[in-house]
């Protein structure tokens, strides 16, 4: 039901977003309207069954933004030029109509059921796309009423397009949410193969997965393994690059540089990329751009003397005319789309006249830029002005030469068509019985919803003119192509020939395979080299080094994170060194510091369940609490320091640390001075515990705590420590650690927790002979005495301390100190309330009774 629904949902949510609130009606009922200016279909037909296109006639488009009347629609801008790039789109675009028409006539598919069809063009723009594909999805009425009985359904079955993968994307996006299925002809990014992305996205052209394996087989085949590789700074450009590099590096193919741009880079940019090119000692180039962004790199090479180089091209641009006209690019080889045959349709593209093109705002252009003339309906004084000429009707398309009219190597054209029979099989699977001998039976009727086409299309499995078509679970097809060579005829003029094939379907070993000779560039009959360096010949050498690259003329170092192998002609990583939990060190001191806070946890249920017993409350219970549950902190603190370094460990390990420990120590002093006042309070007239109470006391740990926790922060907001990666320790090694970011703060955090010690430690030596045989400042300055001792033999063992052992060296003084303040302070009392419970009395801790020794 929602599926149904999904379009009217669609709106109410744009109300949403924009913060409108939908108007309602008299009834009560949410009327909604559309908002702007819908766009008009540049090619259309009225049919039972709507079939949605998109292409890109124009390539630019006009967005008014002032922010003070309401924008206008989006419009596409520019003449119709009629060139390579838009002339075929046209020519896939009329292939989809010529596809309708056979479809129409034939009584083995949708007998009885004529399909229409929509055309828009998408300016080769994201906007555009995305605004047409909403309508695709809308399929209502500019203004209609929302109530239990709406059932919209979207306004198409299925959308072919776009040629493009980026606009392609923005569209299968938008169209997945409403399972309205998309076939591409064109668009071969690979992540579009992604299901949980784009669930309702199918291509009749293989993914660029495919195409960039088959090429890094081709390079590796012919045994260039030092190359350069250029790309359109795109999507389809990015990703399809991104998938070479990795097949490349799998194949032992080494990249000397990798560079971006696009038609709307600046001129600089452009200029940057030809001059690597010019300079760089690689002989061959994978160039992974589209056909416009190739013409404009060769017009800039062209500026220049440029060195012979051997070009190795992708689809996009390899079997692109247009480009056929760069010398330079002689002997370019690469993988296209197999070259095809589409019955009738050169007559179906012929069959226009003047009458007919004034149907069609798209046909017109192309007939008033074909003929440089103007149809009688758009002749304005200004056109007169300037001696442009009035079609006369009597032009003929099949006298002129363009690329809408060339049909010699009909690649894309065979997609759009194969996709148009995918859709119509797949309608036929939702509204047409088949009857064994006789002619299907379809009810045209039928209300087909998008996501039944959805289901359809992944089963539909047939062959049209001998070209199989079929998708896998990806909505991708069988990945075959045709390896092209620019071959030179006698009259010095470039043409595409097929020497090969490539077929992914069939095993690794049999995917490639060469049918005919290779035309090299400059017309070599060698293959040409690209390599670091030629292998020595047999009796020959060249000097050793100790790190080096192989095939390479000089001695490379391996990179910083590498370390080459014995036999000194490959690079290896180094191994990564921290402190980890996988090595009997880590477990070790994990283990202690669980156990020390398990241990804490212990002293605490014992402190807790004899809170009422004299040497529980002689000792302060509410700090001694306090400081248990600080002693944990310590104890846990340490864990941090273990595994490998992040910038949240880093920045937890040494904050943790000060501030727990400042908060275990402010306790201890807490407790030292309530000894010192207690015995003053003692003698007659002295209030002096008026001025150190319970509030004071929590005032006091509350405000030493706090100067820590103020250096902590500004540690972290100013210069916060962060992980690096040291190889300068070991050559061999990386050591995985945390930068102390500012060494100042770091030790400024261990100098007030230093101060802290030394004062409570003074303190308690003052009252260490003070009367009572349960004395605490002796166990106080015991307690300290071993913090101290352990700090100060810290110091220089964390600093002369390599690698992961200075990690253990603080992890080592953290338990050491945290266990000799537990040890000392806490112990001897749980060793009385356990096995001394007669000790634990008033009159024993007002040394009342002699006392034992412990």
């Amino acid at each position: 039901m929602w599926i149904s629904q999904a379009p009217a949902l669609a709106l109410l949510l744009i109300h949403w977003v924009f913060g409108q609130k939908p108007p309602v009606s008299e009834t009560g009922s949410v009327i909604c309207k559309l908002q702007g200016t819908s766009a008009q279909p540049a090619l259309s037909k009225q049919g039972d069954f709507l079939i949605g296109g998109i292409f890109a006639f124009h390539y630019d488009f006009i967005l008014e933004q002032n922010y003070t009347r309401h924008p206008l629609p989006l419009q596409c801008t520019g003449r119709f030029v009629m060139q390579s790039r838009t002339g075929n789109t046209l020519r896939f675009a009329r292939a989809m109509e010529f596809a309708i028409q056979e479809i129409n006539n034939r009584l083995d598919i949708l007998p009885n059921v004529t399909l229409g069809y929509q055309i828009y063009d998408s300016c080769g723009t994201l906007p555009m796309a995305v605004k047409v594909a909403f309508q695709f999805a809308n399929g209502l009425d500019p203004g209609f009423i929302i109530d239990p009985s709406c059932q919209a359904v979207a306004k198409v079955a299925a959308v072919i397009g776009d040629s493009n993968s980026t606009p392609s994307i923005g569209i299968a996006r938008l169209l997945g949410l409403f399972r309205v299925p998309q076939v591409s002809h064109f668009a071969t990014c690979a992540c579009l193969s992604d299901k949980r992305q784009y669930p309702a996205f199918f291509r009749t052209i293989p993914s660029d997965h495919y195409q960039a394996a088959a090429l890094a087989q081709l390079v590796k085949h012919f045994g260039w393994t030092w190359i350069g590789a250029i790309r359109s700074d795109s999507d389809y450009g990015n990703n399809g690059m991104a998938s070479f590099l990795k097949a490349a590096q799998k194949e032992g193919i080494c990249v000397e540089y990798s560079v971006a741009f696009s038609s709307s880079s600046p001129q600089s940019k452009v200029e940057r990329v030809a001059e690597i090119i010019r300079s760089s000692t690689s002989k061959t180039i994978v160039a992974f751009t589209n056909s416009v962004d190739i013409r404009i790199l060769m017009e800039e090479l062209t500026k220049k003397t440029t060195p012979l180089l051997q070009w190795i091209g992708c689809e996009a641009w390899l079997t692109d005319p247009e480009v056929l006209k760069f010398g330079e690019l002689a002997g370019a080889l690469g993988f296209g789309i197999e070259r095809s045959i589409i019955p009738r349709f050169r007559e179906f593209l012929l069959d226009l006249s003047a009458v007919q093109v004034t149907e069609s705002p798209i046909l017109q252009e192309l007939w008033e830029d074909t003929f440089n003339c103007r149809l009688a309906q758009h002749q304005s004084n200004l056109d007169t002005g300037k001696g442009l000429k009035i079609c006369t009707g009597t032009e003929n398309l099949s006298a002129v030469n363009v690329p809408y009219t060339d049909t010699s190597q009909l690649r894309i054209s065979n997609m759009v068509y194969k996709a148009m029979y995918a859709i119509a099989h797949a309608i036929h699977g939702v509204v047409c019985k088949d009857n064994e001998n006789q002619q299907p039976q379809c009810n045209k009727n039928t209300v087909v919803q998008p996501y039944q086409v959805l289901e359809q299309l992944k089963k539909v499995n047939f062959t049209t003119n001998g070209y199989p078509v079929g998708f896998d679970s990806n909505g991708d097809p069988v990945p075959t192509y045709e390896l092209v060579n620019w071959q030179e005829s006698e009259d010095g003029t470039l043409h595409f020939v097929t020497v090969g094939r490539y077929d992914a379907s069939k095993p690794k070993d049999q995917q490639f395979s060469m049918s005919r000779n290779i035309s090299w560039m400059n017309k070599q009959s060698p293959v040409p080299v690209s390599v670091c360096s030629v292998r020595c010949h047999p009796g020959t050498r060249k000097p050793n080094c100790l790190n080096f690259a192989t095939d390479s003329t000089d001695c490379i170092s391996c990179p910083d994170e590498y370390w080459p192998n014995s036999q000194r002609d490959e690079c290896l990583p180094k191994l990564v060194e921290f402190l980890s939990l996988d090595e009997v060190l880590g477990i070790i001191l994990a283990v202690c510091s669980i156990a020390g806070a398990c241990m804490v946890v212990a002293v605490a249920v014992i402190f807790y369940r004899h809170r009422a017993s004299p040497i529980v409350r002689a000792n302060n219970s509410e700090l001694s609490f306090l400081l248990l549950f600080s002693l944990t902190l310590c104890f846990l603190c340490s864990l941090t320091f273990i595994g490998q370094p992040s910038d949240w460990s880093c920045m937890l390990r040494h904050t943790a640390f000060g501030i727990t420990f400042v908060l275990c120590i402010s306790c201890v002093l807490g407790k030292t001075i309530v000894v010192l006042t207690a015995f003053k309070a003692t003698i007659p007239g002295n209030s002096i515990m008026k001025w150190f109470g319970p509030p004071q006391q929590r005032m006091t740990v509350v405000c030493f705590t706090s100067v820590q926790a103020l250096i902590c922060t500004l540690w972290l907001v100013l210069s916060p420590p962060f992980p690096i990666k040291n190889m300068s320790l070991y050559k061999e090694r990386i050591i995985l650690e945390c930068n102390l970011g500012s060494a100042g703060a770091f030790w400024a955090v261990l100098g007030y927790i230093g101060l802290l010690a030394f004062l409570c430690f003074v303190l308690a030596f003052l009252a260490r002979k003070l009367p009572d045989n349960f004395n605490e400042a002796k166990f106080i300055t015991f307690s300290m005495l071993i913090f101290c001792a352990v700090w100060i033999t810290f110091i220089p063992t964390y600093v002369s301390s390599p690698g992961k052992f200075t990690v253990a060296v603080e992890i080592f003084a953290i338990l050491a100190s945290s266990f000799g303040l537990m040890a000392c302070i806490f112990v001897p009392k749980c060793f009385i309330i356990i096995f001394r419970p007669e000790q634990n009395t008033k009159k024993h801790l007002m040394g009342k009774v002699p006392s034992k020794s412990l």
